[in-house]
């Protein structure tokens, strides 16, 4: 399997935001305009979020704007945000989104999970999982956008999502969101190493070798990157070089 590169963009209905584990966001531009420049880098996917609907448990996600994100996309896209029903997975698909990402909700209505994946295939599920050290030194899952401590193990929700149907899991730690020192390489390794589906690493990313470490250390099949592609010079192509290097299989662009 090749490995993918993924840009993440935070959403909150008017225009990309960023920050550090999940809190004191800042404006960083609008989301067209980001979706042109990694269009332009050949990216292998992308991912949008939309923060408010998961912060605010909200149900109505807004597929009209979606709709235009993904008319100036020509790479799979991916959604994440408010969905808590087939009828919102449905027009989010219909309006061109290729995979819809669901959080809070899988908490309170696991069988969504097996339903979207009977409706649409496991192929356009995936279940995003937030979660964070406690103090007894193991993790803990979150939800409402890292706002909620559910007090359940990670391990057990992405086992949950693996065996009701999802085809991947989107795996961020929010002790490392938006710091760019690094990947959390141990919670990452406890999730690849107990399930059989996909894991996309997300939170920490810096540089290349952060990338080639959650990989080849962590066991994930894919990189989410948020800050170091906005704040820094690095880019996709630099990744992908990277693993190149290093021999990890990656998609090469022409």
């Amino acid at each position: 399997m090749k490995h993918r590169i993924i840009p993440t963009l935070l959403w909150n209905g008017f225009g990309l935001v960023k920050g550090s584990a999940f809190q004191a966001t800042r404006n960083i531009g609008p989301v067209v305009p980001a979706i042109e420049v990694f269009k332009k880098r050949d990216v292998d996917e992308l991912v949008i979020m939309d923060i408010d609907q998961s912060k605010c448990n909200l149900t109505e996600p807004d597929v009209l704007s979606i709709a235009d994100f993904v008319e100036n996309c020509n790479v799979p896209l991916a959604y994440g945000g408010g969905i808590s029903t087939i009828e919102s997975a449905r027009a989010l698909l219909s309006a061109g989104v290729d995979k819809i990402i669901i959080n809070t909700h899988q908490y309170t209505k696991p069988t969504l999970i097996s339903e979207l994946a009977e409706r649409f295939g496991s192929q356009a599920v995936v279940c995003a999982i937030d979660a964070r050290k406690n103090a007894q030194s193991t993790f803990t899952a979150y939800s409402h956008c890292g706002q909620k401590n559910e007090s359940l193990d990670p391990l057990k929700i992405a086992s949950q999502a693996e065996r009701l149907g999802a085809g991947e899991i989107l795996l961020t730690s929010i002790d490392h969101e938006g710091l760019m020192a690094g990947y959390d390489i141990e919670l990452t390794q406890l999730i690849t190493e107990s399930i059989n589906i996909p894991v996309i690493a997300s939170g920490g990313a810096g540089n290349p070798q952060h990338c080639i470490d959650v990989v080849a250390q962590g066991g994930a099949s894919a990189v989410a990157i948020g800050s170091a592609f906005f704040y820094t010079e690095l880019t996709p192509d630099d990744i992908r070089l990277a693993f190149k290097k290093v021999k990890l299989p990656v998609r090469t662009v022409l």
